[in-house]
């Protein structure tokens, strides 16, 4: 699955040891939110949809501050890619809890995700966590049809080597990754682990620029997807020039 820890002090969780993890008392305008119950209620609102969950992973980082977790549902419908549901919380208030769509390419498990993040909501005294994924799991069903169309339109969009340079220098200048990974992207997409993406198409880079960021800690990982989202115009807006 597609959820990333870089850093050897995060580690991968069950959902039994994320319910043991004590939430920090509320303050009159703070409302931290146990990480357990965001997972709970993402779980609720696909079971109320009639969805199945396939598999789930979870992470723990930062003293157990900060929790990210990835949802894969059952997809019979493309077997290339499965639907996935992104999650996010955190106790120290260095980020809103937060749920995104995505997909996860099967044959290497790499997660790309649709734009920024569905719902971001700070841990205010009016949070209302299951309303608002209900609504989030609501406007989801949009976004995965249109996130599907436009990954599908990326095989049949044909890269040159030079225009592949041209490309990962400008994600490097737009943030997606550091330049210090230029070359390796470029290398991955002249010579892709997968045989699967040799074929010279946006699908193809795509996939190189998703195989380096599985290096990345969590929160660059999350930045790198969903600046390759705006990069490739897979929110559904005009490509940058």
């Amino acid at each position: 699955m597609g959820l990333c820890l870089a850093n050897p002090t995060d580690k991968y969780v069950d959902r039994n040891a994320l319910a043991l993890v004590p939430t920090p008392a509320w303050t009159p305008t703070w409302h931290p939110v146990p990480h357990i119950d965001v997972v709970d209620a993402v779980e609720s609102a696909i079971c109320n949809r009639g969805m199945t969950i396939a598999s789930e992973r979870f992470g723990l980082a930062r003293d157990q501050q900060k929790m990210f977790g990835v949802i894969t549902l059952t997809n019979r419908n493309n077997p290339e890619w499965t639907r996935c549901i992104g999650i996010r919380n955190s106790h120290d208030q260095s980020f809103a809890a937060g749920i995104c769509c995505g997909v996860s390419v099967l044959v290497c498990s790499n997660l790309c995700f649709g734009g920024e993040f569905v719902i971001k909501r700070r841990h205010t005294s009016g949070i209302d966590l299951f309303s608002m994924v209900e609504e989030t799991m609501d406007a989801m069903t949009d976004s995965y049809l249109l996130f599907e169309e436009r990954l599908l339109n990326l095989h049949d969009i044909g890269v040159t080597d030079n225009q592949a340079r041209i490309f990962i220098v400008k994600a490097a200048e737009y943030g997606a990754i550091p330049s210090c990974d230029i070359l390796a992207v470029f290398n991955e997409y002249l010579e892709p682990r997968h045989e699967e993406f040799r074929e010279r198409t946006q699908w193809s880079l795509l996939n190189a620029f998703t195989e380096i960021a599985h290096k990345y800690k969590p929160a660059r990982f999350d930045l790198c997807n969903r600046k390759l989202t705006r990069l490739f115009a897979l929110d559904g807006q005009p490509a940058l020039t």
